[in-house]
């Protein structure tokens, strides 16, 4: 499997709901697991090739009920407290699930505060998937009017991470 089809797999699994998925294709084994209260957790591992090949899909109702309740509030809550402001403002939103981060690294300044106004191609945060820092770059020039994330924190596929006046 190459990067772009792993990648691919997180976000189907994000969007499924389901708490853990082992799959095993030739000698890569990937095992995701996601939980709300734990980081998503990504694993993979070379296997000996002289092991047979298995899919074992590690489904539990119980543990896919939960999660899915929690994930869809959240967002609920975001769009009821920006109400009416948010028609007016453009959504930066995560184009991966990772860990978000605002700083390259700790010692660094933020990458973009509330009030700064910024141009596309600005680089807004870091979203780290799989030990890979992926710079996350704006779409659009404006003001940063709010940050709906907070660093060091889990996001999702298409999470809002900005909203930014374009006026």
């Amino acid at each position: 499997m190459d990067l772009k089809e792993i990648q691919n797999l997180i976000k189907f699994v994000a969007k499924s709901g389901a708490s853990e998925v082992k799959l095993e294709t030739g000698d890569v084994k990937i095992t995701i697991r996601t939980g709300s209260d734990e980081k998503e957790t990504t694993i993979v591992q070379q296997v000996p090739q002289h092991m047979p090949q298995q899919q074992i899909p590690a489904q539990q109702p119980q543990q896919q009920q939960a999660p899915a309740p929690q994930e869809s509030a959240a967002p609920q809550k975001e769009s009821k407290d920006s109400g009416d402001d948010e028609s007016k403002y453009i959504t930066v939103k995560s184009p991966i699930i990772g860990t978000f981060y605002r700083k390259p690294s700790p010692d660094k300044p933020t990458f973009a505060e509330v009030g700064d106004t910024i141009k596309e191609g600005d680089v807004l945060c870091i979203i780290e998937a799989m030990k890979l820092f992926n710079e996350i770059e704006s779409e659009v020039s404006g003001k940063i009017v709010k940050v709906l994330v907070e660093d060091s924190s889990p996001v999702e596929f298409d999470q809002p991470l900005f909203l930014v006046d374009p006026s």
